[in-house]
């Protein structure tokens, strides 16, 4: 027998239309590339994507094409990003932070009709142009008096919307049409292709939206640094206006100044981004002693978030930290460190050893962990396994079958961490199964020693890398940024790991350097620091 509801597709127009109608004159403030402050409300926003909508299809994007967008958070990329699904497109967001070649080859693999890039960022198209295969054109996002020259076939966004109105209707799509495109960071072989469908993006949106997630309300002012070209950007263009929030976008500049001046000025309520952009955001408050009197709670994702950052946004500032984790494979949320009962009476290092934690997953989403036989492994907050997931918001293949299967037999995906999970849920990434360290047939996590390194008070940043010893396999070689004017040796950092983990996973070196090298997304790029010590020799 069936139900008798009505039968509504979950498709991402709905969001907008919805902040639209119920609110309309809730704003989205961004930092231009330009260089103003720019305000939206939602109601204009939903006209302007109707508008593009509109456009691209006179143009003659059709169901299904991919249209990249290669911008920064702006009131623009948004209203693309609605505008490409309104009219049956798929919005396929393209990392500027890759190299020239790989951002070409990323291009060509989604066969990308058109490219709406942002002004500063047109030299990286003009770079790579003589090797796309199917751009037919370059949407500037900018108006004709700011265009530049340049000799590709482009247009200004502004004018180019211009030459329609914005009577125009939404697509009629099912909810399972693909509605959305971002790239793995192909850090073993090529990138591939992960395609979120409508209806996966309004379910995660909506799970991102709970109390124990992300507690959206049309109260909070949502500043997402997380660019919307890493990981669907983190739901927020959905959540957000799901919830009737409002939405501050920094667009370009994410230094720790330019940062903390819209936190400020806008009354930002919750903001979001991985480590690295709030070491430097903690750093300039440290540096000339302003505060975050408007700020309530900062996610924290991409990377583990050290134990010492939690505590400083915590005790000295009064912003309460979400430890986040998720992947692009799942829209990407997957876990949030929110406190349930049974833990939520804790306080000083008990309290802090929870939100180390990655979380606990919310509904729509299923995790397990297992041993390299595939075996489930049991929730008592010690086991390591791999982490496996599974839910609406999780890939079940990638573009053009890239990767071949990507499920186990019970439709779990492997995440590629290593994880354990104790028993009220919470779940802790204690390395990537590619990174933990394998020293005399057992394994140190990478992560644990860099969050107790980054504890010590003259040290900016902390990298552990295992490096092969000719008795133990592999050993621990820890990777030290020292803070600015700061002096610190290795019997310092030693000394102070010393009874904050087992004897045997101490380090066997330090190493003190100037910068640690990161990938496209912030995270610490081990290849690279592998490569760089490669001669590295352990003794003994």
């Amino acid at each position: 027998m069936p139900g008798l509801m009505q039968d509504w597709s979950l498709t991402c127009n709905r969001i907008l239309d919805h902040a639209a109608l119920q609110h309309p004159h809730r704003e989205i403030v961004s930092r231009s590339i330009e260089g103003p402050i720019h305000r939206i409300a939602y109601r204009e926003l939903r006209a302007r994507a109707l508008q593009l909508a509109k456009r691209l299809d006179a143009y003659g994007i059709r169901e299904g094409d991919r249209a990249a967008t290669l911008a920064w958070n702006t009131w623009r990329h948004m209203e693309a990003w609605y505008g490409i699904m309104g009219v049956g497109a798929i919005y396929h967001t393209v990392n500027p932070r890759l190299f020239p070649d790989q951002i070409a080859w990323i291009v060509n693999h989604a066969e990308d009709r058109l490219i709406m890039v942002d002004l500063n960022l047109l030299p990286i198209v003009e770079k790579i142009w003589s090797e796309l295969r199917t751009v037919e054109l370059v949407v500037v996002l900018t108006d004709a008096a700011h265009m530049p020259e340049t000799s590709l076939p482009v247009v200004p966004y502004e004018d180019w919307l211009a030459e329609v109105d914005g009577d125009f209707a939404w697509k009629e799509l099912d909810e399972n049409a693909a509605a959305g495109m971002c790239y793995t960071s192909g850090t073993t072989g090529d990138p591939k292709g992960v395609v979120y469908s409508h209806r996966s993006n309004v379910l995660h949106a909506m799970a991102a939206s709970l109390p124990d997630v992300l507690g959206l309300s049309s109260r909070d002012r949502v500043m997402p640094v997380v660019p919307l070209f890493h990981a669907n950007g983190w739901s927020l263009a959905f959540s957000a206006p799901l919830n009737g929030s409002a939405l501050v976008m920094p667009g370009a500049r994410m230094d720790g100044e330019a940062i903390w001046e819209l936190l400020d000025a806008e009354k930002v309520t919750l903001t979001a981004a991985v480590p690295t952009v709030w070491l430097m955001l903690l750093q300039y408050l440290e540096k000339t002693g302003k505060t975050l009197p408007w700020l309530e709670r900062v996610l924290i994702g991409g990377s583990a978030c050290p134990r010492a950052m939690t505590e400083k946004f915590e005790t000295v500032y009064d912003v309460r930290v979400m430890h986040a984790w998720g992947m692009t494979e799942m829209s990407p949320l997957g876990t949030v460190c929110s406190l349930k009962p049974e833990v939520a009476n804790l306080s000083g290092e008990a309290l802090l050893d929870i939100q180390e934690k990655q979380g606990h997953a919310p509904f729509t989403v299923e995790m397990k962990i297992t041993g390299d036989d595939g075996a489930p492994r049991q929730w008592d907050g010690a086991t390591f396994g791999r982490l496996k997931v599974r839910g609406p918001g999780t890939a079940r293949a990638y573009f053009k079958g890239d990767g071949g299967n990507i499920l186990d037999g019970d439709g779990y995906f492997d995440t590629g961490d290593v994880a354990h999970i104790d028993e009220h849920g919470y779940m802790q990434i204690t390395d990537r199964a590619k990174d933990v360290i394998k020293s005399g047939g057992e394994w140190i996590s990478s992560i644990d020693l860099e969050n107790i390194a980054v504890g010590h008070p003259a040290v900016a940043e902390a990298a552990v890398i295992g490096l092969p010893h000719p008795k133990w396999d592999e050993r621990p070689l820890l990777v030290i940024v020292p803070r600015e004017n700061a002096t610190v040796t290795k019997e310092d950092i030693l000394a102070f790991m010393h009874n904050k983990v087992a004897r045997w996973w101490l380090p066997d070196d330090v190493a003190f350097v100037d910068e640690i090298p990161h990938t496209a997304t912030g995270k610490i790029k081990k290849t690279a620091l592998r490569a760089q010590f490669a001669d590295f020799t352990f003794s003994g």
